[in-house]
């Protein structure tokens, strides 16, 4: 078993790239980050030996970036601690699996229907504060395209009381018709709707329109002119002092991991060319329309805009 002590991280990752070549699980053992509170890349002597001290964030990423899971840590005794990586299977991934009905990609049979995106903290986080900053209990209609199973719309109802959700009218918009039976099942209130319907043609609904518009991982995909969509989006579904949460995917659901990193076509890395293009696009589209934007998260990217105040 592989004992590291001052190594390099360097040294350490090109080992874990030649042993993941042939081992689908990796064992070694590290200093106990626990035996002290130390920045990754201190010395720190402990029974005569010299180690470089990393805590347990850094041999976390570390098997994320290797598209590895690691393992809870055994303590060897009170200053050693073994480390297990457990690699992924990155074929096991909603992404790239092939369905034949194609609205049903995300329905109630998929591997994605078996996600809770409000579980994930980072995700839960920065959705939580865009909610926060469009002041959620102050709205009225609100709109969700691409609601599947209606995780949006359950932490909206947790965050705000009973009363106040009551009076909110809440639309959610699909085309995998399981999850919006689920959906409707989940929230059966009569002022929450759900509609099987191609939001491309979201006009022939006649909604009123929204002083919220939400949309997380759906904008992006391939069927949708995004920079035309998201324009027309604003000026006919959007009331003047309406609100946009926008979340886009920096990230890849592999083997039940969430793992960072957009993914683009032709590279075998990370790659967020387009994920920043689509994103200061709408940046600078709703500037110009007087909306004040920010733009949070990381898994997810949340792009939130509000209306400034002109009076």
């Amino acid at each position: 078993m592989h004992h590291f002590t001052n190594q390099s991280l360097l040294t350490i990752i090109q080992w874990l790239k030649k042993e993941l070549q042939t081992h689908n699980q990796l064992t070694f053992t590290v200093l106990n980050p626990d035996i002290s509170s130390k920045y990754s890349g201190e010395l720190i002597e402990v029974d005569k030996q010299t180690y470089i001290y990393r805590g347990y964030k850094a041999w976390i990423n570390l098997a994320e970036l290797h598209h590895c899971k690691m393992l809870t840590p055994i303590a060897m005794n009170e200053h050693i601690v073994k480390i297990t990586f457990q690699k992924l299977n990155t074929q096991d991934s909603f992404h790239s699996v092939a369905i034949e009905n194609r609205e049903e990609k995300y329905g109630t049979q998929s591997k994605f229907f078996n996600i809770s995106k409000n579980e994930e903290p980072t995700f839960l986080h920065a959705y939580h504060k865009a909610l926060e900053a469009v002041k959620i209990e102050e709205r009225k209609q609100i709109l969700n395209l691409g609601i599947n199973k209606g995780d949006e719309f359950e932490l909206i109802a947790q965050m705000v009381k009973s009363k106040c959700f009551d009076a909110m009218q809440l639309v959610g918009i699909d085309h995998a018709q399981t999850a919006l039976e689920f959906a409707k099942k989940r929230f059966s209130k009569e002022n929450v709707h759900f509609y099987k319907h191609d939001i491309n043609k979201l006009s022939t609904l006649n909604l009123s329109k929204s002083d919220l518009i939400i949309s997380i991982g759906t904008l992006q995909s391939p069927g949708i002119h995004y920079k035309t969509f998201l324009m027309s989006l604003v000026q006919e579904h959007l009331s003047y002092d309406g609100a946009l949460i926008l979340g886009f995917p920096n990230s890849r659901w592999i083997d039940t991991e969430l793992i960072y990193g957009a993914k683009a076509p032709n590279y075998s890395y990370s790659e967020m060319s387009l994920l920043f293009n689509d994103v200061i696009f709408a940046k600078k589209y709703l500037q110009q329309k007087k909306f004040r934007v920010t733009i949070t998260g990381r898994e997810y990217i949340f792009l939130t805009a509000t209306r400034i105040n002109l009076t």
